[in-house]
């Protein structure tokens, strides 16, 4: 189960896509995010020192493994197996004990009150928001937080941000994760009813790449190896490949990190979660 396609109306047109078809992609090359982006989880003293925290929609375990030095205990979860497959092997890599399972965010079925925080990294939009909504209220601690992070390129900013996506347009033009400007993660309405929203913030960075290692982030996108067919990719990944040999061989891409704060209301029912 789970390394099925996903199709969601307000993505891509509803085109489907299937995140294990990036795994090896994932695994190599998306661990990018820079420290000024985990000081601030810091920061808000979470995700640290004993915490119990849950990551939904993991992927290849990028925040459990990078943040693991900082004594929480974590769990990840993701929907698909070849993601967590990958976690669990660079995890184990590592030696680091993370608890890594293949489940969708919406059928979690964990003990009441078994986390101090919950995470979201790059994947709001993929959630059942009045499904997950109550039930990562009801599996959180009292005063517990839920965590909604993202970081994304700038392609009206950066030319090459831009460039590649100019070529995945041609290639998939349904894909919607283009355009990306400086705003707020989404927080779903269903949330307010359950938490409060703390803090809202956006904050500019430069993150470094290679010609190899950013045409590996670009394929380990939705809109490349995710949903394109096979024909489609190795013409994009060919096309990529002879656009970037146009700058030097080291760059810095320019993105924002956008972070959402919430914490749980007391005293909530969560009836049927």
């Amino acid at each position: 189960m789970n390394n099925k396609n996903i199709s969601i109306k307000n993505i891509d047109d509803g085109k489907e896509f299937n995140w294990g078809k990036t795994s090896k992609d994932y695994a190599r090359f998306r661990d990018i995010y820079p420290q000024e982006f985990y000081q601030y989880i810091l920061n808000l003293s979470l995700c640290k020192d004993g915490q119990k925290v849950l990551d939904v929609g993991t992927g290849t375990g990028v925040l459990p493994i990078n943040m693991y030095k900082y004594g929480a205990s974590w769990t990840g979860t993701d929907i698909s197996e070849n993601q967590i497959e990958e976690a669990k092997r660079l995890a184990s890599k590592a030696g680091m004990d993370i608890d890594f399972y293949a489940c969708d965010a919406k059928n979690l079925d964990i003990p009441d009150e078994s986390f101090d925080v919950i995470t979201a990294c790059q994947c709001i939009w993929y959630l059942d928001h009045p499904v997950t909504a109550p039930k990562f209220a009801r599996m959180l601690k009292e005063g517990g937080s839920f965590l909604i992070l993202y970081m994304g390129w700038l392609p009206f900013e950066d030319e090459i941000a831009g460039k590649s996506e100019e070529l995945i347009l041609k290639y998939n033009p349904k894909w919607s994760g283009c355009g990306d400007t400086v705003h707020h993660v989404p927080v779903a309405d269903e949330y307010l009813e359950y938490f409060t929203l703390e803090k809202q913030e956006e904050f500019r960075v430069d993150v470094p790449f290679t010609r190899e290692s950013w045409h590996g982030r670009m394929r380990a996108c939705r809109g490349t190896s995710a949903s394109m067919s096979p024909e489609e990719l190795a013409l994009w990944n060919n096309e990529h490949e002879k656009m970037l040999e146009a700058y030097p061989e080291s760059f810095s891409i320019k993105h924002y990190v956008s972070i959402a704060w919430l914490k749980k209301i007391g005293n909530a029912e969560y009836e049927g979660f």
